[in-house]
């Protein structure tokens, strides 16, 4: 590293945050690398993914002021609100143990900087239900310990960190022989080297001092694939967080909510603080967890990560084209685990209160409780981040990666998976295609399965990208309803057709057209009635045509399902594709009881 011609004595905001801006683009260029050495505490590959993440946070965020202490006490807000997995919760709390040991100077000195990350390392232990050393805690603690050694020697805070830098690198070297798992791969900790690379560039900004280099940071840089490292086993499936704002009435604190959901898996950090805590556990039942949280507070932010498959990307990705579709496609679980197709959740508000569609609320769960809120619920799409982190991590495995997504004219969904795949190509260099497929549900799912099948039988991203609009034009869907009253709260029918529909006792039919918005198709009286008019249309439709294949969704109404797939197979002579219960975001819309049918030509 180049020598500097001035002595930096005082630590301010700007240079903080600026430094901390040179540590994040690190990050970003090491993302692939971290993903691949990921081995500890699960084979997940994505702590690269997830520091980049946390590290996005604090590079969007406006935060620049020359005060440290509000510098500080910003960026750790930031890392917090943007901290994904066991690494970036626990450099969040890092930072927000940092900014709280601050009292109010606009600037501190090498011997007071010494002594508040030495403090803000008790923060970061806290956080850990179990801490491990031998990983990026380990690295954390003997970096700050050396930093306080060294404060009675030098008064430069680009000496002393540039000598910290190598000290956090022998720690890290050291993580190899200390931890079984990663000896056995012959890999440093990736959440370690995670905090080294971005130690790197803290230094290398604070040496150098060209802020002009830091301006591509605020975008993702992917680099090329590393050699995959072996994997291994998982105790529990999905990687589970939380951003929980605390109710003050209830006075919960870390201890307590580490309490209660400690005994619902393992890799438990709870960060932040008493009135707000980034939350995360590795659990099998997310759906458990997040009803336990919403006890103790209001849930503002949810994700669950399927490590299961994560796994089974990083090792054993089945084609080069990574499949991505969104939680109302209604594919069952075995056929997403079988073709690894990658699944976005909508999410369903009950009030205050949300839920992430099939991972945090399941359909069963989802209609009990429907008639007892006091709210009627409502959907939401999921936000440009959460397909930006999705395809900024798929970037990572795949060469590259198709998205199919509810109709454009139903959701936002499409809209904001295409502008964040926009993002991620451009800075990744692989192709990425979104296709708004003008369907849902079953027919959702009808169209990525056939996607998935074609994939399994050779073909190429070129070839399916031109091949899957004509599928979805070729997949007719008609869904029939056992009442009215649920379209009218969810608003897709009018308030007086609605009370006309009631009195008349109608049972709608609705069907999706080649735009993806809904027709009613026929108001029959009886459900009976509404199910032969279905049958008697595909029928007509079908004529003497082969078909691809179909595929049934229903709402707790498997009886009216298996009706229909026996009447499909008495005039096609095939199974169905699938028979699965509808998303809860459909149910939000048309209530129990409807059952989808969905043909594709």
């Amino acid at each position: 590293m180049n020598t500097p011609t001035k002595a930096l004595t005082y630590l301010d905001g700007k240079t903080l945050y600026y430094s901390f801006l040179a540590g994040a683009q690190k990050i970003f260029e090491n993302q692939v690398l971290i993903n691949k050495i990921n081995v500890f505490p699960v084979a997940d590959a994505d702590t690269g993914t997830n520091l980049a993440s946390t590290m996005r946070s604090i590079v969007e965020s406006p935060i620049p002021t020359k005060d440290l202490k509000l510098t500080a006490a910003a960026l750790a807000d930031a890392a917090l609100t943007g901290a994904r997995g066991n690494s970036g919760i626990i450099f969040a709390q890092f930072i927000y143990g940092f900014s709280n040991e601050i009292q109010k100077h606009e600037t501190v000195s090498v011997e007071t900087f010494a002594e508040i990350v030495k403090k803000a390392v008790v923060y970061a232990y806290e956080a850990i239900a179990n801490p491990v050393e031998g990983t990026m805690i380990t690295v954390i603690r003997e970096w700050a310990e050396f930093i306080y050694i060294l404060k009675d020697t030098i008064q430069d805070f680009i000496e002393l960190l540039a000598q910290a830098y190598e000290k956090a690198v022998e720690s890290l070297q050291a993580t190899t022989a200390t931890l079984a798992v990663l000896k056995k791969s012959n890999v440093v900790d990736a959440g370690a080297k995670g905090f080294v690379v971005f130690l790197q560039g803290m230094v290398e900004y604070l040496n150098i001092g060209e802020l002009r280099k830091l301006i591509s940071s605020r975008e993702t840089v992917v680099i090329p694939d590393a050699e995959v490292i072996s994997h291994e086993e998982i105790n529990f499936r999905y990687c589970t967080e939380a951003m929980l704002s605390l109710d003050e009435k209830k006075k919960a604190n870390i201890g307590q909510v580490r309490k209660l959901i400690g005994p619902m898996g393992d890799s438990m950090v709870v960060a932040g603080s008493d009135k707000k805590m980034r939350v995360h556990i590795h659990t099998d039942n997310p759906s458990e967890v997040m009803l336990a949280l919403n006890r103790v507070g209001n849930i503002t932010f949810q994700k669950v990560d399927d490590m299961v498959m994560q796994k089974e990307i990083s090792s054993n990705a089945k084609y080069p084209v990574a499949l991505l579709t969104d939680s109302t496609c209604d594919l069952p679980e075995e056929l997403i685990e079988k073709y690894q197709i990658q699944v976005v959740p909508l999410s369903v508000h009950f009030g205050d209160t949300y839920f992430l569609d099939r991972l945090t609320l399941l359909p069963s769960e989802f209609y009990s409780m429907l008639d007892k809120s006091a709210a009627y619920p409502s959907t939401a799409q999921p936000a440009y981040k959460d397909f930006f982190n999705r395809y900024s991590y798929l970037s990572t495995h795949y060469d590259s990666i198709i998205g199919i997504h509810i109709s454009a004219a139903m959701s936002g969904t499409w809209s904001n998976s295409s502008k964040a795949s926009h993002a991620v190509a451009e800075h990744s260099g692989k192709p990425i295609k979104v296709i708004n497929s003008k369907r849902l549900s079953s027919g959702l799912g009808l169209v990525v399965l056939r996607a998935a099948r074609e994939l399994e039988n050779g073909a190429t991203f070129e070839e399916l990208s031109g091949r899957i609009e004509k599928w979805a034009d070729n997949t007719k869907m008609y869904v029939s309803s056992r009442t009215i009253k649920y379209m009218v709260k969810s608003g897709r029918v009018s308030y007086a057709k609605g009370k006309i529909g009631s009195l008349l006792n109608l049972k709608p039919i609705v069907i999706v057209n080649n735009e993806g918005k809904t027709e009613t198709f026929g108001k029959p009286f009886t459900e009976k009635a509404s199910m032969k008019m279905i049958m008697k249309e595909i029928a007509e439709k079908i004529g003497n045509r082969k078909i691809w294949g179909y595929s049934i969704s229903h709402a707790k109404n498997l009886s009216t399902a298996q009706w229909f797939a026996d009447e499909m197979k008495r005039i096609t002579g095939l199974d169905p594709e699938f028979i699965n219960e509808a998303s809860p975001v459909l149910g939000v819309n048309v209530g129990p009881g409807v059952v989808a049918v969905s043909v594709m030509f």
